[in-house]
């Protein structure tokens, strides 16, 4: 269940999303394992004058990809093939030139931390029915 959130500058041609989400599921279920039907995929565009690096505004395409995934999950060289993937996927997209301080950030956490469905990865784990809370009539 990877959630990525991609981070753009310049804005981008809404015909792309559709193909950058394609590309960054299939290389996350590649290298990483992760089922594509609970892969989601967000886009945030900032204008440039938005980005800096090196306390300069950004003159060339940039991005900041970070993909969450369960804590322990994966091993470094499959995090590392990620990582090396996911950034010819936007340097592709995205003109080819990036600008070098571009980012892809794999971000492990707990799975007593996070979920979908209403279950977190360790119950989900376990075999536990997710939690239903009833609801308080007001």
């Amino acid at each position: 269940m990877p959630t990525l959130q991609l981070k753009i500058s310049p804005s981008q041609s809404p015909d792309l999303y559709p193909l950058l989400a394609d590309e960054l599921t299939a290389i996350t279920a590649q290298h990483l394992g992760k089922r594509p039907e609970v892969t989601a995929v967000m886009f945030e565009e900032l204008p440039p004058m938005r980005w800096y690096v090196g306390a300069a505004a950004v003159q060339r395409a940039t991005a900041w990809l970070e993909i969450s995934i369960t804590a322990g999950t994966n091993s470094p060289a499959q995090k590392a093939a990620f990582i090396e993937a996911a950034f010819a996927v936007l340097q592709g997209r995205l003109g080819g030139a990036l600008e070098p301080a571009s980012y892809v950030i794999v971000r492990e956490l707990p799975a007593s931390d996070w979920g979908y469905g209403g279950q977190t990865q360790a119950a989900r784990k376990l075999g536990h029915a997710p939690v239903v809370l009833a609801r308080r009539n007001a």
